[in-house]
């Protein structure tokens, strides 16, 4: 750890026992209020959570997973909350010895980077310490953690929601943001408010007409040490919302705008950024339609302008592109692209058939995203250092993904559960990987997925799984084979394999090097909170994505443990 995650991590354990002084100095006092009663004395509750994933890694050359220096690699993290009354505090340990491939290396030792001290009142809500907060739709602010990305932007620093009146809400904050073992070098700050309309308003509480209002500021200061540009230490953004419902109708907009705001991420030009999205939904029983569009131009978002990746995001762009859990539908995902996209979804679902013992459900979705409609400037003529005019509103005739999806939902008896889906998607790999040898420009796959429940006696069941792309380019058609038992409520086994038989890649020798077998050998057992998960096994290179933002997962073969449990 370095010297500043060092004084970090000290000025965090002195927070730490400063809350834990209070929290026993109170109870304490509590607690002689009433000697004579001390069973009935409330002491408030504890709770939390915990998990541990460790792998041992081993070198294959036939997948191309490099030998690990250290073979074993570590994530772990515990969250203790205690609560009373209106009063809740917590921590969370997080250890990473070191971290495990493919999460960022930065993330390294012990520490305590999430800790906080809550207090609310019939109106006013206070929190010190670390806290997450989303305005509207994240166009302009939104501090999140998804321990699968590896990824936390958690600010530190002061939250106040106060509600004046009933339907009238207000939060102010102040803060830095989370970067990895340390802190960025930015102060966040930024204010919110939501009016619903037909609670504020007596006279419009029974109508059916719901219409909700909201607004956004936010705002980074990061000192100017640039000394060949001139730039903008306060940088703003704002953002406004609406909500209306009317009977089976749900419509829901932003707009956000942000100043010129020279960045790593767009090569520090003086343009100003916006975005906008729509959607609107119809819903009753059984049946769903829904559609939903965004454009954003230049709206990266950092508390620190020299950040890159995913370190200090500040905002997000909500990604509209039907999100996959299944691996082959996931090979080739979409990530979100801020400083230039125009997105669209259109989705339908249907219960076509809704009796007790057989039931059929569809799913159609049709989304993609093309860049924008831009024209470079030159650089001589360029006096503002805009770098780029887009035409407002246009759609770029560059396609970056689209995926055409359809699902079936079956169930037939009370034994068999079954998933059909087809989905045809088209991928632009140079432009979102970024690189010009990035392989085929365009890659255009179809792929089968079919999901099998089957419930024998008991808590026993059986899963089968298989799943199928076929696509002319990139590594060409892949196979996917699953096999799931649960022998009871508490133990389970599985089998798995990923071939990539399509790989025309031939090795000096004239052998089939690259059509590699990624298999996986997995058991696990469950009991109340606890569950425990032994696999080995390997693992392909690529990308994983939740929501639009993604990370790199690297080739590996290894055995990993996995442990959690919450109290």
């Amino acid at each position: 750890m370095n010297s500043i995650g060092i004084q970090n991590f000290k000025f965090f354990k002195i927070e730490i026992s400063l809350l834990l002084l209070l929290f026993f100095v109170c109870n304490f006092s509590y607690a002689q209020l009433d000697l004579n009663n001390l069973n009935n004395t409330n002491i408030g509750e504890i709770h939390g959570n915990f998990q541990s994933d460790a792998q041992y890694y081993i070198a294959d050359t036939t997948i191309g997973a490099a030998p690990a220096p250290e073979k074993l690699l570590l994530n772990g993290f515990a969250n203790i909350n205690y609560s009373k009354g209106k009063f809740s505090a917590g921590i969370r340990y997080e250890s990473y010895l070191n971290a495990r491939q493919g999460f960022d290396a930065r993330y390294q030792g012990n520490g305590i980077p999430y800790r906080f001290a809550t207090y609310k009142s019939d109106e006013l809500d206070v929190t010190i310490g670390n806290f997450y907060q989303q305005f509207g739709n994240g166009f302009i602010l939104r501090s999140y953690e998804d321990r699968g990305l590896g990824f936390d932007n958690a600010l530190d620093g002061i939250r106040l929601k106060y509600e004046p009146i009933k339907g009238v809400y207000l939060t102010g904050l102040a803060g830095k943001q989370r970067s990895f073992m340390t802190q960025g070098p930015g102060i966040v700050r930024g204010c919110d408010g939501e009016i619903q309309i037909n609670e504020v308003f007596k006279k419009l509480a029974d109508k059916k007409l719901i219409l909700t209002l909201g607004g956004s500021f936010v705002s980074r200061y990061q000192k100017d040490e640039d000394i060949t540009l001139i730039l903008p230490e306060n940088t703003g953004a704002s953002a406004f919302r609406f909500k209306l419902n009317h009977n089976n109708i749900a419509v829901n907009g932003e707009y956000s705008y942000k100043i010129n705001d020279p960045n790593a991420s767009n090569k520090y030009i003086y343009k100003a950024g916006n975005a906008i999205l729509i959607a609107a939904n119809y819903s009753k029983k059984g049946f769903a339609i829904s559609t939903s569009a965004s454009r954003t131009d230049n709206m990266n978002f950092r508390s620190d302008r020299t950040a890159s990746v995913n370190n200090l995001l500040l905002n997000y762009t909500p990604a509209l592109n039907k999100q996959h859990t299944y691996s082959l539908l996931s090979f080739y995902p979409y990530a979100s692209q801020p400083n230039g996209e125009f997105q669209f979804s259109n989705e339908l679902n249907w219960k076509i058939i809704k009796k007790s013992n057989y039931k059929l459900d569809i799913t159609v979705n049709y989304s993609g995203a093309n860049d924008l409609d831009t024209m470079q400037l030159d650089p001589s003529n360029d006096s503002t250092l805009r770098g780029y005019t887009s035409k407002s509103y246009f759609i770029g005739q560059k396609t970056l993904y689209r995926d055409w999806y359809m699902e079936l939902n079956q169930k037939i008896g009370k034994k068999i559960k079954m998933s059909i889906i087809y989905s045809y998607q088209e991928y632009n790999n140079t432009l979102l990987k970024g690189a010009s040898d990035a392989g085929s420009v365009k890659i255009y796959s179809d792929i089968v997925v079919c999901d099998v429940s089957y419930k024998l006696k008991g808590s026993k069941s059986i899963r089968i799984e298989l799943q199928h792309l076929a696509t002319n380019e990139d590594k060409q058609n892949w196979a996917f084979a699953l096999a799931e038992y649960n022998i009871n409520e508490n133990w389970f086994v599985a089998i798995l394999d990923q071939y990539n038989y399509g790989n025309k890649h031939v090795d000096k020798n004239g052998d089939f090097d690259k059509r590699s077998h990624y298999y996986n050998f997995s058991a696990g057992f469950n009991k109340n909170a606890n569950r425990i998960t032994v696999s080995y096994g390997k693992q392909r290179a690529g990308i994983f994505c939740v929501g639009g933002i993604c990370r790199q997962v690297p080739a590996s073969n290894g055995l990993t443990l996995s442990v959690t449990s919450s109290f």
